[in-house]
């Protein structure tokens, strides 16, 4: 494992493929779920500079933070409630052009313009979610939620 990662720059295709594969050498071998969300938050904040990355997982039936890269965050959300929540209970990718069109968004920060949740499976239910948040109004796209559904699918979340 590396401890430098190498930032791509060029278009978003070429920075994900870039760093996918530091990602996986980054948490192969590693048996601490915390330490990997960590490295992933991390690597994805440094390669891409979004507002705020992070995880949530699924305990006591709500999403409580995880480990992220950015401001403070709200620290529990309930199934259902904001953009997290309701991937949660919707069991899918939910890419969020407006942040204040989305009924029932959660503002951790006014700043935060656009977002992309990914949910975490494992056996077939979730067990957190992967949370992206960008300062520019549309920035998330097909191409952000493939890359990331990858991303999430290397941590083999038991």
């Amino acid at each position: 494992m590396s401890d430098d990662l190498s930032i791509a720059t060029g278009n978003k295709i070429e920075m994900y493929q870039s760093i996918i594969p530091q990602i996986a050498a980054l948490i192969e071998g590693e048996q601490d779920l915390i330490a990997n969300l960590a490295n992933v938050a991390a690597a994805l904040k440094e390669q891409f500079g979004w507002w705020w990355v992070g995880f949530y997982l699924v305990k006591n039936n709500e999403l409580v933070l995880g480990p992220f890269q950015g401001p403070v965050a709200c620290t529990r959300i309930h199934k259902g409630r904001g953009v997290c929540g309701a991937a949660w209970q919707q069991e899918k990718t939910i890419i969020v052009p407006d942040v204040e069109k989305f009924p029932g968004h959660i503002a951790c920060s006014s700043l935060s313009k656009s977002e992309i949740v990914v949910p975490i499976f494992s056996q077939q239910q979730v067990v957190g979610v992967l949370d992206v948040d960008s300062e520019v109004l549309n920035f998330f796209d097909a191409t952000d939620e493939r890359y990331l559904k990858e991303i999430v699918d290397l941590l083999k979340i038991k």
